[in-house]
This record gives C-alpha cells, structure tokens and sequence, in this order.
C-alpha cells in the first residue's frame, strides 16, 4: 500500500466533498464539513501541506478506509 503524503487542504476538501461531506461553516482558518449519519464533523485546516496525522484522523472520524481514500484522490 502507498505511503500517504502532504496534500493541499483544497485537494482534501475534493475528496471529502465526493464522499458526500457537505460544507457547513469557516472557524477561523479551519473548514468544517458534515455528513448525516457521522456524529464528528471533519475539520480541515486552511495548510498549503495538511500533514499525514491530520489525513488519517480525519479518515477514522469519516469511517473511509486509506484504499478508498487513495481511489477517491485519484478522481480529483
């Protein structure tokens, strides 16, 4: 399995957004994203490189398997 890398939060938020996150609101330099049926929001910070750690907690909370992310980051 690939390594995860650093990505830009715009390219993350992408594949948040083809999941079915939807936008909900901007605290500070953070976008906030929700999904009906996933308690936790997904909180991406406004980071040219948004590191790993922040990639695979933000996968956990939203249940997307490091497979299925790497699929849905190639279609962005």
């Amino acid at each position: 399995m690939p390594k995860l890398s650093p990505i830009h939060y715009r390219k993350l938020a992408k594949v948040f957004e083809k999941k079915g996150f939807v936008y909900v609101r901007t605290q500070g330099d953070h976008l906030v994203y929700q999904k009906v049926g996933i308690l936790r929001p997904i909180v991406i910070p406004k980071y040219k490189e948004i590191p790993e750690f922040i990639i695979l907690k933000n996968l956990k909370t939203a249940g997307i398997t490091r497979k299925e992310y790497l699929n849905l980051l190639q279609k962005v």
